[in-house]
């Protein structure tokens, strides 16, 4: 009973965690008339100051003084931020400038993307299936490039931008408050002198669009901080090929907001382009939960081996 009610919070968690992250399309305009940097810029500072109280409440600061005696934990860390800034700046720009529906293309792809890294990273094999839903994927990209006139780059650089972050985060193995905090830390300085440069010019939209804005534009802490709270209560909860199907949830939301609220145009190549992304997804899904029960059944049917009892000493 308690393992049923672990794992129904679990997905409770989950939901949550993607459901936020796919709605923060409605959130960005609403900081609106702050640029995507000023917004990142306060992202990076108010996520410290969110994460910080909650290492504080949990009083978990041990790992700080490990992590500074391990450069080269240090400088996989720095990237990790470095690349993740790319990422939420991006992704910022791209909801207030009208570019939803591709930024969601983005998340969608990210998966495929993962996958590719581990082959020509990790040196990881991949079964068949996967091969045929990498292959799709290029073939969707191709598709799109076509109707847009363009690569994707948009796309391309969130999914790459996300998935070298996985890569690095998967080589650091810190904890995701530990690693948040770390790697907001490391991006406190920068993000709060550009924001008191902004301030000297006159260009700070915090101290001039009234005490409102400058409320929403510290909640991009919490924005941030919340849903990786809620993931982290997910992951060690649910098994991961749940978590793994939970992820496209965001995608999703963020696909249906571009689409219905914000009325970006779907022509017929890009639904084509798209079609193929969902095709390659489901196909990789399916592969994922065929490969995971015939583990189970393989566990399942080994035989028990029983140690012989150990003799007494004569």
């Amino acid at each position: 009973m308690k393992a049923q009610n672990e794992q129904r919070a679990g997905l409770l968690y989950g939901f949550g965690a993607y459901g936020m992250w796919g709605l923060v399309p409605l959130f960005w305009p609403l900081l609106m008339p702050a640029g995507a940097v000023e917004i990142l810029a306060h992202r990076m500072t108010w996520s410290l100051a969110v994460v910080a109280l909650a290492l504080l409440a949990v009083r978990r600061w041990g790992w700080i003084r490990e992590l500074l005696r391990q450069p080269r934990k240090l400088a996989l860390t720095a990237l990790a931020a470095s690349v993740i800034s790319v990422n939420w700046g991006l992704y910022i720009w791209s909801v207030n400038n009208g570019h939803v529906v591709e930024s969601s293309l983005g998340y969608f792809i990210n998966p495929l993307v993962s996958i590719a890294m581990g082959v020509l990273v990790l040196g990881e094999r991949l079964r068949r299936a996967q091969w045929v839903a990498v292959g799709l994927s290029f073939v969707a990209v191709l598709v799109l490039a076509i109707g847009y006139g363009r690569p994707p780059w948009i796309s391309l650089v969130l999914a790459c931008s996300f998935a070298t972050y996985g890569l690095i985060k998967k080589k650091l193995n810190m904890g995701g408050l530990e690693s948040l905090a770390a790697e907001t830390a490391m991006l406190f300085l920068p993000a709060l002198g550009y924001l008191l440069w902004l301030g000297a010019q006159g260009q700070s939209s915090f101290t001039s669009q009234g005490v409102g804005h400058a409320l929403l534009l510290a909640a991009t802490g919490l924005v941030t901080a919340i849903p990786l709270v809620f993931f982290g209560a997910a992951a060690i909860r649910v098994p991961l090929s749940t978590l793994g199907l939970l992820q496209y949830m965001a995608p999703v939301f963020q696909f249906g907001l571009g689409v219905l609220y914000f009325h970006e145009a779907m022509p017929p190549e890009r639904w084509a382009g798209f079609s193929l992304v969902w095709a390659a997804l489901a196909l990789l899904t399916w592969d994922a939960l065929r490969t995971a029960r015939r583990s189970r059944a393989r566990l399942e049917a080994a035989p028990v081996v029983v140690p012989a009892p150990a003799r007494e000493p004569a």
